[in-house]
C-alpha cells in the first residue's frame, strides 16, 4: 500500500450466528468476488484501518456471511456493524483501457471547457441515480458534478492529472 490508496468494496451490516460471523454488502460483480481480494483493511472510524488478512465467506440466502480472523463470538461481531470494507489499490487488478477506479480521480485538477478551474477531486459518491465527482478548490469551494461521461464528465486524463467536465463555475 506504497501510495496509501484504497478501493472499497463492501460493509458490514449485521451478525450471523453466535460464532462471530457478519452478514455482509458486497459492491463487488458479482458479489461473492469481495473474498478475491486481499487484505482487507476494516475502517471502524474514519481514517482509521485495521488489517484482516484471513477472511472466509459464502452466500447465504439473499445475503453473504463472512467469517474473519480473531472475532469469535457474537458480541465481538456486532461491534465490526458499520465497517466498511477496503482493500490496498495495488491488490486491484489493472483497469481495462479508458476504465479507472474512483480512488484514482482522487486528488486530480478539474477544469471546466472554458478552462476554469473546479478546485481538485476531494471524492465521489453515489447518489442512487449515479455518482457524484465532489471537487474543492484551495478556498474551500465545492462543486458537485455528475458523474455521467459524455455529458457532463468529457475527459480524464489520469497522466496529465486532470478531468475536464461541461459545468460551470457558477453553478
Amino acid at each position: 500500500m506504497s501510495d496509501g490508496r484504497r478501493v472499497l468494496l463492501g460493509r458490514i451490516v449485521g451478525v450471523h450466528g453466535v460464532r462471530g460471523a457478519v452478514k455482509l454488502e458486497s459492491f463487488t460483480e458479482p458479489r461473492l468476488a469481495i473474498f478475491a481480494y486481499k487484505p482487507w483493511l476494516l475502517e471502524r472510524e474514519p481514517g482509521r484501518f485495521e488489517e484482516i488478512a484471513d477472511v472466509q465467506g459464502h452466500a447465504q440466502g439473499k445475503g453473504i456471511v463472512a467469517t474473519l480472523a480473531g472475532i469469535g463470538d457474537r458480541d465481538a461481531a456486532a461491534g465490526l456493524i458499520g465497517a466498511n470494507i477496503h482493500v490496498p489499490r495495488a491488490a486491484m487488478p489493472k483497469p481495462a483501457d479508458g476504465e479507472c477506479y474512483q480512488t484514482d480521480l482522487e486528488g486530480l485538477r478539474v477544469v471546466n471547457l472554458a478552462g476554469e478551474p473546479l478546485g481538485r477531486v476531494s471524492h465521489l459518491f453515489d447518489n442512487g441515480a449515479h455518482d457524484v465527482l465532489v471537487t474543492r478548490d484551495e478556498t474551500g469551494r465545492q462543486w458537485l458534478v455528475p458523474y455521467v461521461a459524455g455529458r457532463f464528465v468529457k475527459s480524464v486524463d489520469l497522466d496529465a492529472g486532470c478531468i475536464t467536465v461541461d459545468w460551470d463555475v457558477n453553478d
